[in-house]
């Protein structure tokens, strides 16, 4: 995976040359990453879904993130982002079907580790639900978890310590619950969380109208 090749790009997304991934996050280059956060609303209740990431991972195995996500490699454009939803959780969704939430930047710094994302955020309202539905790539992702969205806005806002997820279903167990703290996730910057959070809040309430 870290011969994947992507285009480097500068703080405002102009490309600046292609490198592998490994440098990518090795010398802390600026690139272009596709974010689908997924939602689902039962009776009248919108429900966050975080994927579980595979204690087989490189970076941050076990810990839950962005319901799928990946990096825009330098032949792709940012549409076909969208196969990422497909390759990791085995739903079809059509890039058209995805709300736009725009760009945010997101960035991390760990010993031998820079990451500084350029995130094309997406949001896709399911329709239905999506219990039985995923197939997930067991090298990727370890299962899902579902979460009341406010309980995970409170979360990541510093107004709850720990919440309980409404049901988790990994790749090869009986759903169960588990509660859930900061640590538990991928450590997005607080910047990130918040800007994404309120897109999430303004899609919904324009749907809920």
């Amino acid at each position: 995976m870290d011969k994947e090749m992507i285009m480097a790009c500068d703080e405002d997304g102009t490309p600046t040359g292609i490198a592998t991934r490994e440098e990518i996050h090795k010398r802390g280059l600026w690139h272009e990453t596709f974010h689908c956060w997924i939602v689902e609303i039962e009776d009248g209740t919108p429900y966050i879904h975080l994927q579980l990431r595979s204690a087989d991972k490189k970076d941050f195995p076990g810990q839950l993130d962005i319901s799928a996500a990946g990096h825009i490699l330098a032949h792709e454009s940012i549409a076909d982002g969208v196969r990422e939803i497909e390759e990791e959780l085995g739903i079809d969704v059509k890039f058209e079907e995805l709300i736009s939430l725009g760009v945010v930047k997101d960035q991390l710094s760990l010993e031998g580790f820079k990451d500084n994302e350029r995130c094309h955020i997406f949001l896709y309202m399911a329709e239905q639900s999506l219990d039985g539905a995923y197939r997930f790539q067991k090298e990727e992702v370890a299962g899902m978890f579902r979460f009341v969205f406010q309980d995970f806005v409170d979360l990541c806002m510093g107004s709850a310590e720990s919440i309980e997820s409404a049901w988790e279903l990994a790749a090869a167990e009986t759903p169960s619950q588990k509660s859930v703290t900061l640590a538990d996730l991928v450590p997005h910057g607080q910047s990130y969380l918040e800007q994404v959070l309120r897109g999430i809040q303004n899609a919904l309430e324009n749907e809920m109208k």
